[in-house]
């Protein structure tokens, strides 16, 4: 286990953002496997930096990974202009990197894994965004194997 403030120290965490809820899944301490915690509520920009920096102390995180979202093009939009500048509230409030990652297969992936399960359609929609995020994190930890 490294020591705090040390390179590789801490886990990552990934978000799903939406207007209405903020997907959650943070890596194991290893960094080995990505875990789904509770789905945020969204409020108004306070509390929801406040509710993420609870998540981020308590399970020390160093490093957060945003769904960018894009077109099928790869082309960016308006809501790939909202997920930048909620990095960069992130960034400024935190003091930790922040990534940016297409997920752009990410929530139609979920559907498909949740659709295979017996939640009934209310709950399947609340896990939707927490299994996103968790598909987020796992495609980047793929992408990033080598670090």
């Amino acid at each position: 286990m490294h020591a705090p403030g040390t390179p590789g120290y801490g886990r990552i965490l990934a978000l799903d953002v939406g207007s209405k809820r903020i997907g959650v899944a943070v890596t194991d301490p290893l960094g080995i496997t990505a875990q789904g915690l509770d789905t945020i509520q969204r409020q108004n920009k306070r509390r929801d930096l406040e509710a993420l920096g609870q998540v981020l102390a308590k399970y020390e995180v160093r490093e957060i990974v945003v769904g960018l979202p894009l077109r099928l093009s790869g082309a960016e939009g308006t809501q790939s202009e909202k997920m930048r500048r909620f990095a960069d509230d992130l960034r400024a409030h935190f003091g930790l990197t922040v990534h940016l990652w297409d997920e752009r297969w990410t929530s139609t992936e979920a559907n498909r894994l949740l659709r295979e399960t017996d939640l009934s359609i209310k709950k399947r929609g609340q896990a939707v965004d927490r299994m996103a995020a968790i598909l987020i994190l796992q495609s980047w930890m793929e992408a990033h194997a080598d670090r």
